[in-house]
């Protein structure tokens, strides 16, 4: 099994650059065809709101997929919808997948002892629900917060990006 960095690295060279689109749907950016008024309740409109996210990113995956090697879905943006917007997150990162482009997951996760390793399963390996080749983490849990990851990334060929400076103000 190649390591994350090979098969990085491969990509890389095959795309002839190293760009990284993340893929941070906001609804109020969304193109019009898109964001139709619903005449809904609260909880199916994020089953429609989902529903948009998840066509927005395949489009977007479609056209950069000949260009780059990778993207970056952002998390938050899928559940803040709840139930609906994990299941569009599955949708990307398989579509993503399909169009063969590696996948790092941005869900800044940790949490101590078998809590990380709970996340790290639903990341890594053959049962994950959001099956990433790479995922973010957050180390200020320390050290022993952070082996569930790497473990799971290395059994699974993954790769671990741990979150060091960020671009907000406050980082």
């Amino acid at each position: 099994m190649n390591s994350f960095s090979e098969k990085l690295t491969a990509a890389i060279r095959a795309k002839q650059t190293p760009v990284c689109v993340g893929l941070d749907p906001r609804w109020e950016f969304l193109p019009e065809s898109l964001r139709q008024p619903s005449q809904l309740h609260d909880q199916n409109e994020h089953v429609q709101r989902a529903a948009a996210f998840a066509e927005f990113c395949q489009r977007v995956i479609d056209v950069v997929a000949p260009l780059v090697p990778v993207v970056k879905p952002q998390v938050a943006f899928f559940e803040q919808l709840g139930p609906p917007g994990l299941i569009a997150l599955g949708q990307v990162i398989a579509h993503a997948r399909k169009r063969g482009l590696l996948v790092i997951v941005d869900a800044k996760r940790n949490d101590i002892g078998s809590t990380a390793a709970a996340y790290a399963d639903a990341y890594f390996g053959p049962t994950a629900s959001w099956p990433a080749d790479a995922l973010t983490v957050s180390p200020y849990l320390g050290e022993d917060s952070l082996l569930p990851f790497v473990s799971a990334a290395r059994e699974n060929g993954g790769g671990v990006f741990v979150l060091v400076k960020t671009s907000n103000l406050g980082g």
